[in-house]
């Protein structure tokens, strides 16, 4: 399915929202319907309330030209407890000459989240886009050392502020998207390698920060994803330090026809102990005004993808990319699209509104919630492939015979009535075409989705056979697989066999 053509640094110009115009529209009257009487009801009447009530977050794109606009701040600070800055912290604006850097207008964005209770995801440290030009200038062999003095002068500047990073923003190719893209990390390093430079220095700045892989297109199947998550697969079992992906959505109405394939392409990740959390949510109309049945849609759509999140253990939140319409990227990259968020022009509340916070509400009646974000344990020095300290021990038989294979198993996530699992095949000392998994689950044990294998079962008998992209695997090699079930988690015994 074709996505649009992401371009979130053309941000539209905004409309000026006066204290006249907030009068003749009631906001302050929809503010206080939202939030309640008190602030006991706050859980169940604002995003925020919602997703911090199961240890989740519902942030938004926020620009330091808000910051005294008190129509949009008495929206952000009532509904949204997390901020992105939607072009203060980009190379362009921090590093503009070379080791000449201004961190002001990131440093407004990160004292107006603290004074008003938020966080702040950092978006980002390396991009093809907004970059400042003399980087593009620069002898390639000068690139890697002025790519790391960036990416440490700012995580260095921000260390114990920032959450999350967007640590490389859209490194697949917008005309070839199973390909990186040819920028000039890219052509410095040679290869993608880049990628796991640049996430060993954001890591060493701050080690206590989330570091994210940010990219659009992902959210659904496709060789984009694929090439995505082949990454991903290949940075963990480096032990680059990688901690989640952002699925940036930036949808059409109509795309989102059910939140099982959005959630299953989040579960793929999660697999690899990676958290997915929506970075850059909107749903855009092609055509405006839009229909009151289109609303309804759009309503639809919304909750679906916090639906997908909230249903998904290891997502730790949504952001929408905008407060609200008025401040949107939609209409200047779009001509004549947009009415993408859920609060209007002027920043009134949408059907998207109800159906993202109904959605968000129904999650956390449901499985006790994870801990909040910001309470994470500090990331551990294991190898990425160990469970956390939680859950059961992986089983791996014994170095295989050369030409044969084998099997890791690895807990990733368990909740009431279900639980999601990782699996590994290695090949021996030499390279293997084909494989075969075989295991048989326990009592009371089905399988609900796999990804990365062909499943066939037979009573509680188990057969994986590899795809036609992961059958091959080098002497010493690797491939990764997992799935999702119901019942209560336990360790297989897995067979591996190669033709």
């Amino acid at each position: 399915m074709d996505f649009p053509v992401h371009q979130p640094g053309r941000r539209r110009v905004r409309t000026a929202i006066t204290a006249a115009v907030v009068a003749a529209t009631g906001l302050a009257a929809v503010v206080v319907a939202m939030t309640g009487a008190g602030a006991a009801s706050a859980a169940a009447t604002t995003l925020r309330g919602a997703a911090e009530a199961q240890g989740r977050y519902f942030g938004s794109d926020f620009t330091q030209d808000l910051i005294n606009n008190s129509t949009v701040t008495n929206v952000q600070g009532t509904q949204f407890d997390m901020v992105t800055p939607g072009n203060e912290m980009k190379w362009q604006t921090t590093e503009p000459n070379q080791n000449q850097f201004n961190f002001g207008p990131g440093d407004a964005i990160v004292n107006y989240a603290t004074s008003h209770n938020e966080r702040v995801r950092g978006h980002n440290l390396v991009w093809h886009s907004q970059l400042a030009g003399w980087v593009t200038s620069l002898p390639l062999s000068s690139v890697k050392a002025a790519m790391e003095n960036h990416i440490t002068q700012e995580v260095t500047h921000y260390k114990g502020k920032i959450y999350a990073w967007d640590v490389v923003n859209e490194p697949f190719d917008d005309g070839n998207p199973s390909q990186p893209r040819n920028d000039v990390f890219f052509q410095a390093f040679n290869g993608i390698s880049y990628i796991a430079d640049a996430l060993n220095t954001a890591h060493a700045a701050d080690p206590a920060a989330k570091l994210y892989l940010n990219d659009y297109n992902i959210e659904l199947p496709g060789s984009k994803q694929d090439a995505m998550f082949n990454l991903a697969s290949s940075l963990k079992s480096q032990g680059v330090p990688l901690d989640g992906i952002g699925f940036e959505s930036h949808f059409i109405i109509g795309q989102i026809s059910n939140e099982s394939t959005l959630q299953s392409s989040m579960a793929r990740f999660t697999a690899l102990g990676l958290d997915v959390a929506i970075t850059e949510l909107d749903d855009r109309f092609t055509s405006l005004p839009p229909s009151s049945s289109g609303l309804q849609q759009q309503s639809t759509e919304f909750g679906r993808v916090v639906q997908a999140c909230v249903q998904t253990p290891r997502c730790p939140g949504v952001t929408q990319w905008a407060v609200g319409d008025a401040d949107s990227w939609i209409p200047g990259a779009f001509s004549g699209q947009g009415a993408a968020t859920m609060f209007d022009n002027n920043y009134q509340p949408k059907p998207a509104f109800t159906g993202a916070l109904n959605a968000m509400n129904a999650g956390a009646t449901g499985s006790p919630p994870p801990p909040p974000p910001s309470s994470s344990p500090p990331r551990s020095s294991a190898p990425p492939s160990s469970p956390p300290p939680s859950s059961s021990p992986s089983r791996s038989s014994s170095p295989p015979p050369p030409g044969a294979c084998s099997a890791t198993y690895t807990p990733v996530n368990s909740w009431p009535g279900g639980y999601q699992a990782g699996i590994t095949v290695t090949a021996g000392s030499s390279a293997i075409n084909g494989w075969t998994l075989k295991w048989t689950l326990a009592s009371g044990q089905t399988i609900t989705q796999l990804w990365n294998g062909a499943l066939t079962t037979s009573g509680s008998s188990v057969t994986v056979k590899n795809l036609s992209y992961n059958g091959s695997i080098p002497a010493g090699g690797n491939t990764t697989l997992g799935y999702t079930a119901n019942g209560s988690p336990s360790t297989p015994t897995i067979t591996c066999t190669s033709p």
